[in-house]
């Protein structure tokens, strides 16, 4: 709640910009228009990676498809690894769209996509090294802007543990 005995100061995109930098949040958490705009935005951003990642990436891992079955024969990893990075794969695409975890999801997949550049540079040539550190630039700034909810998860995981 707002000081009744503070100065008034009208509010402009750069005055609460300014005083959210000032308080440590992101312009994603101000109550600002451009705030929730900002927050609608990364929403939406958060849907489409799940979704990317739940179908286009995880399912086919997940089905057995000989696309996927192929590429990690070839990376000597089997069907065992196929499985563990779609499951990976989904579990974070889930946790996306879940508000306590989404900053973890995010890192997650982050970690997920290095690994993934790693492999590409190293067993493929580098052919699609581009698309896990274009991947890597939403991933990081969903992490950041869901910052806070790391401390609200890890007050929960210590409540029940």
């Amino acid at each position: 709640m707002p000081d009744p005995t503070a100065p008034f100061t009208p509010v402009t995109s750069a005055t609460s910009a300014a005083s959210a930098v000032t308080r440590g949040t992101s312009v994603a958490e101000s109550e600002t228009a451009r705030g929730r705009r900002a927050r609608a935005a990364l929403r939406a951003l958060q849907v489409v990676l799940a979704l990317f990642f739940a179908f286009a990436s995880a399912f086919p891992k997940l089905i057995g498809h000989s696309s996927a079955a192929e590429i990690f024969q070839e990376m000597g990893w089997g069907s065992a690894g196929m499985y563990a990075v779609g499951a990976l794969e989904l579990a974070g695409a889930a946790g996306l769209v879940l508000p306590l975890v989404q900053s973890a999801a995010a890192i997650g997949l982050s970690g997920l996509m290095v690994g993934a550049f790693v492999v590409q540079l190293t067993v493929f040539d580098g052919e699609q090294a581009a698309t896990p550190v274009i991947l890597l630039v939403p991933l990081t700034l969903i992490a950041w802007a869901r910052r806070r909810q790391n401390k609200q998860l890890l007050r929960v995981v210590r409540r029940r543990g």
